[in-house]
């Protein structure tokens, strides 16, 4: 069968991917930026990648009319602080006015519990779309979670960057909301069970883990996994805004993201029925397996996708295309560049450099310099790196965003996500037996000046020290 993936680059996406492909069928990939889309050399002959941006009607003929089955992974939340209800709807409106128009059996809709009547903008959004997707002239199924726990998923990551850096936590009160999460395996095995599955045609159905948690209950579990002692106290002071800061400075989540996530968990998300675990012969993971299964992929460096390579993480949000050819008329640009001994050792290195391992020379400079970019409402350095060997195109890494990475060719080039009053690139790229490294800036009127020969001291000790042990 022919089946159309959108959100192919989300946390989702990634992994549905090669449970599509496994089951034998053709799976179009829709991406709004193949720059930022990876394939792996197994999937090459079986899937086609198309660019479309259901916000721009002009681009929707991409996606062929002879397709059997779609699933709809499209979310705009935290892409705008005020809007991403609007995109979200006309995003859904302009999906089923292409998809009307194909030969489309089933629409797969991945979306959230709306059981409550009081549901925050971010669930509201869901439902709005939802209803959207059901005017269309196929049939749309419904899968509807709550917190998804896994390696990489934003839930998993907040637990524990929370529990890891506070033994204490003054929490708000909606740590005692309760909730049904669900491990990824178990919504990864809905959606396949789901495909042109006709008991499931035109219902939407809750699934959720067997487990009804509260969210200072799933901290604690985590905190158990890790053999930690943590303490919890709840507070009724805090109000929206401040969970939302205390959330954003003591993990790795954006404060757009973390605004969302607030206004949703002050509501409760738990399953009307499980009637679909029947249905499709599925039996979900307790929490406690579910936390097991994520830390052994962590440990393991296996993380498959994770919410931190969205870019919705940062304030980078254009087409990766615009900004791989690093410009040079009216900017900064510190060149440097050394023999290698050893092509193989500095590749390896180069493609470790950031999150744990760090940048070889000067990390407190690094880390104080996310610090500061995290005082003024950027991203830092928290975001860290997916995987510790590993980056492709469209990669969060620290404060940088992945445009472009290639092993063989032995280039890897990086844009600043941090706030600067300009734009800036970094960039490594190996020529025969020299590795060549260049810092790039381009300054956004007299402040960017300023700031450029403000940090100019810095770069003859950091990128010269990065260099010598790229090397050595």
């Amino acid at each position: 069968m022919k089946i159309l993936l959108t959100g192919a680059t989300g946390y989702i996406g990634k992994r549905l991917l090669p449970i599509l492909v496994s089951q034998g069928h053709e799976v179009i990939c829709c991406v709004r930026d193949k720059n930022r889309f990876y394939t792996p050399k197994e999937f090459i002959n079986k899937i086609n990648i198309i660019e479309v941006d259901f916000l721009k009607t002009e681009t929707l003929d991409a996606i062929p009319e002879d397709i059997d089955g779609a699933y709809y992974l499209i979310h705009s939340m935290s892409s705008s602080a005020v809007n991403f209800d609007e995109f979200e709807r006309i995003s859904a409106e302009n999906f089923v006015q292409r998809l009307n128009q194909t030969r489309v059996k089933q629409v797969i809709y991945l979306s959230g519990i709306v059981n409550d009547k009081s549901l925050s903008k971010h669930l509201s959004s869901r439902k709005k779309v939802e209803d959207v997707l059901n005017t269309g002239n196929f049939a749309t199924t419904t899968l509807r979670a709550g917190i998804i726990v896994g390696s990489g998923s934003a839930s998993f990551e907040i637990i524990r960057d929370l529990v890891n850096k506070l033994p204490i936590m003054i929490t708000p009160r909606w740590l005692n909301t309760k909730c049904q999460p669900i491990a990824i395996p178990d919504v990864l095995e809905f959606l396949s069970k789901s495909l042109l599955n006709h008991v499931t045609y035109g219902k939407s159905f809750d699934i959720g883990g067997p487990d009804i948690l509260t969210y200072k209950e799933m901290l604690l579990g985590f905190a158990k996994a890790k053999n930690l002692k943590r303490w919890i106290y709840t507070v009724p002071i805090m109000t929206p805004k401040l969970s939302s800061y205390w959330l954003y400075f003591v993990t790795s989540t954006s404060y757009r993201l973390a605004s969302a996530l607030v206004s949703s968990m002050k509501v409760e998300v738990i399953c009307r029925d499980n009637k679909i675990n029947d249905l499709l012969g599925v039996k979900p993971m307790s929490y406690e397996k579910a936390l097991s299964r994520a830390l052994i992929k962590v440990d393991e460096d296996k993380v498959a996708s994770s919410w931190k390579d969205s870019l919705v993480s940062g304030r980078f949000n254009s087409n990766i295309s615009k900004f791989l050819k690093v410009p040079k008329k009216d900017c900064f640009i510190d060149r440097r560049k050394k023999e290698i001994e050893n092509r193989a050792f500095t590749i390896d290195r180069i493609w470790s450099i950031g999150g744990e391992t760090g940048w070889y020379y000067g990390d407190w400079l690094w880390n104080l310099r996310g610090f500061i970019d995290q005082l003024c409402g950027g991203v830092g350095s928290r975001r860290g790196r997916t995987n510790k060997h590993e980056i492709h195109s469209g990669d969060a890494l620290d404060f940088w965003r992945v445009l472009y990475a290639n092993k063989e060719e032995g280039k890897l080039v990086l844009y600043a996500e941090m706030k600067l009053p300009g734009e800036a690139w970094l960039e490594f790229k190996i020529i025969n037996n020299t590795l060549y490294q260049s810092a790039t800036f381009k300054p956004d009127g007299f402040l960017g000046h300023l700031y450029w020969y403000s940090v100019l001291p810095f770069h003859g000790f950091i990128f010269q020290g990065m260099l010598n042990k790229l090397i050595k």
